[in-house]
Formats: C-alpha cells, structure tokens, sequence
C-alpha cells in the first residue's frame, strides 16, 4: 500500500488531484455515542488513518452503547451493514455464526502481545481484535479496611468466602454505611453476566458447559450453583447490598460519598474513585472455592461480511493498532492498554502506576464468557434469573427455570455449530 506523508499530499494537490479523490471510503459503526472523550479519541485515530494513505478514507456513525447491538442486528438483517463494526467480545460468536462478520485477515504478529481477552476467536479464527479489555475488582479504601481491621488480599491470597463475608458484616455492623457491598445491581444487560457469572464460576458453576456447550444442566443448576445462587440472595436479604431498585446515581458515586465500604466495579471507574480519594484499593476477587474469576473481553473491531473492501477495512484495523493509540484510549478513559508496551506509555498502567492491579487481574484472573453463538440468549436469561432471585425467588426453581430455558434455545438452533 502507498503511504503518503504531509508533503506529499500538499504535492499531489498542486498537481491537480486530491487525497480525497483517490481514497475509498469505507464506512465504520461504533457504539460510543454519548461519551464525548471517547469520540474525540476514535475520531483522532480515524484522521490518522486518514492522512496516512491515499487508498482508504474511514467516515464514523456512533451509536448509544444501549441500542447499538440491535440496530447491528437489525441493519445485517437488512443488507446494510457498514465495512468495519465494533463488537463486544461475547457477542462476536454470535454475529459470525450468523453472518454478520467474515474472518480478520491481519498480520496475527501484531497482536502476540495483545492480553487474551482482547482476541476475538470463533471455530478456530480471529474475526475481531480489541484496542483494551476490562477487569473488574473489588474497590475500597485503605482506610476502610484499617477502621474495620482487615487483611488486605492479594493476587497471591485473595479473601476467601469466609473472609469476604467477614468484612462485609463488619463493615454493616459499623454503622457507618448505607451498605456494606454494592455489586451495581443498577446497573442491568450484559453488566449482570460480565460482572456476576464469575461469582458462580468461583463457586464451581457456569452459564453452560463449556466442554460440549450443548448444555446448562448441571453447571447453572447443579450443588455448585445453588450454593452460589443461595449466597446470592443473602447479599440482599440479610441487607448487606442494595437490591434491583438501587439508585444510578448511588452506584456512580456510592462508594466515593461513602454510602458503600466495598463496590464490586470496573477499571473504567477507577480514574474517578482515584480522583475522590487517594487511599483507594482495587482488590482481587474473592475466592469462593474454585479460584478468584473476573470477566474478559471488552468491545473489539471487526469487519462485516458485506464489505467490498475487506482490505481496506484490516488495514484500518492494523493501523488502530498501535501502542499509541492503545495507551491513548487507556489515559483518555482508564482502559486497560491491550499489550505491556502500550501500559508502559500510560499514566496508571506503567509499572507503579495506581492502576497497574488492573493489567494484573486481566492477565491472571480473567475468563471469557462463553463462547458460543449461544451465549447472547444465555446471558439474558442469566441477567432475569439473578434479578428474580435477588428479588426472593425460589433458588432451585429459578435456576432450573434458567436452565430449561437455555437448552431450548440450543436445540432450536441445532446446537449452534458446536
């Protein structure tokens, strides 16, 4: 491909062309609408890849994060999807067993460094490829645990279910918190399996069995699950957390107006919870018998099935890339930076840097959510299944309520490929 620089673009110009003349567009759907920091940064990278050639000129439609998979269903539906499209991570399976996205075909040496989560890999190919991923962690303060008289875990030594359960009862015994612990039940969607499935796969369950993904039973409803299911409901009806009808704006800045001595939240808010408060921890997850489990896999670039430009739309992929822009979204919006180099150009993911736990625990704890065409119908039924529950419905009856309901869908499916 012909790489222009500045100087040459000037030249061309005077000679009676135009970059703009010689470039093919190629179109680009995002789902950060409404984030004003992240649009100047997607934006920023689009006019580098644009002045950086003369073959290919990127032009972006952003979306509300909320509507965004809906209206990529609903175009693909219609033939109308655009060249490159952002996906997030779970999601993918399902959108290239469907046909909405066609194998990345990139220099994979690019991406040998890249954290696991970030790579996007269905049947046996790589259909999308991330700039970040996020980790969830368990978000306090130093002081909180020093008024409280707690151990500070590790990655080494996480709390167990033991210890987790001590210090929030010692937390609500205080007297000094609305609530001991707030998992961000306001919060609702893909929020509940990302950020919640990993407590029932530290227990020993899971969404579905990962070594047929032919079924849910016995993993989301087997001794495993209900024993997580039944600690589940007592986060809320022992009041140790505030349940479904939770305020928004408690969970932005609960834990920063110290309502909450404990938040269970993500690496996207640590910058503010930094900001509030310079005592401030990003714990490991508990332990619940089956290791410590965070989620993995955060929105991720691709390239639809109906692009005439396939070339065009990897080579935008190829030059997003690199370390600069990784590190640039990393200090723009605290993402955590997709390779090591990159966290060594950031601000809070270099070596000390106050979030540097946060490349740790994506690197150590992080599991992917299923991965399986299936796993969009899953994870809603998943996300109502633990609603119900925090509500006070019957564990058992629930999760097997869940589980039929997953099968089912399988078999419509005809097992979705596996």
């Amino acid at each position: 491909m012909m790489k222009l620089t500045a100087g040459a673009l000037v030249a061309y110009a005077a000679l009676g062309g135009t970059a703009a003349m010689a470039q093919t567009e190629l179109t680009m759907w995002y789902h950060g609408a409404g984030n004003e920091v992240e649009l100047t940064l997607i934006n920023q990278l689009i006019d580098d890849f644009n002045a950086s050639q003369s073959d290919w000129s990127v032009s972006i439609e952003s979306f509300p994060q909320e509507s965004y998979n809906d209206s990529v269903v609903a175009a693909a539906l219609a033939g109308n999807l655009p060249d490159i499209i952002d996906v997030d991570g779970p999601v993918m399976p399902n959108w290239a067993w469907s046909g909405y996205m066609q194998p990345l075909t990139i220099d994979e040496s690019l991406i040998e460094d890249f954290l696991p989560g970030t790579k996007g890999i269905w049947d046996g190919q790589l259909y999308s490829i991330g700039l970040w991923d996020a980790a969830v962690a368990l978000v306090t303060r130093q002081s909180t645990l020093d008024a409280l008289g707690l151990r500070t875990p590790t990655l080494e030594e996480p709390w167990n279910l033991e210890e987790f359960m001590a210090a929030l009862e010692a937390a609500k015994a205080s007297g000094d918190y609305e609530y001991a612990f707030d998992p961000g039940m306001a919060w609702t969607g893909e929020w509940y399996p990302y950020a919640f499935s990993p407590f029932l796969q530290s227990f020993g369950g899971d969404l579905v069995d990962r070594s047929t993904y032919q079924s849910a039973d016995g993993v989301l409803n087997g001794e495993a699950a209900i024993a997580f299911g039944e600690w589940w409901q007592s986060l809320f009806a022992e009041g140790y957390a505030p349940g479904t009808s939770q305020d928004p704006a408690d969970r932005d800045t609960g834990l920063i107006d110290g309502k909450y001595a404990f938040s269970w939240n993500g690496n996207w808010a640590a910058l503010g919870a930094l900001a509030a408060h310079e005592d401030t921890l990003f714990l490991p997850a508990p332990d619940f018998g089956n290791g410590s489990v965070i989620g993995a896999a955060s929105w991720q670039f691709g390239i639809s099935s109906t692009s005439e430009h396939p070339e065009g739309a990897a080579a935008f992929i190829e030059f997003a890339l690199q370390d600069e822009y990784l590190a640039a979204f990393s200090n723009g919006i605290g993402l955590i930076p997709a390779t090591p180099s990159a966290a060594a150009m950031t601000e809070n993911y270099a070596e000390g840097g106050a979030m540097s736990v946060f490349f740790d625990l994506s690197a150590e704890q992080a599991l992917v959510r299923p991965v399986t065409p299936g796993y969009v119908v899953a994870a809603k039924v998943f996300e109502k299944a633990l609603a119900d529950i925090a509500n006070g419905a019957d564990v058992i009856d629930t999760l097997d309520a869940a589980v039929d309901e997953i099968d089912a869908d399988i078999e419509s499916n005809s097992g979705y490929g596996h």
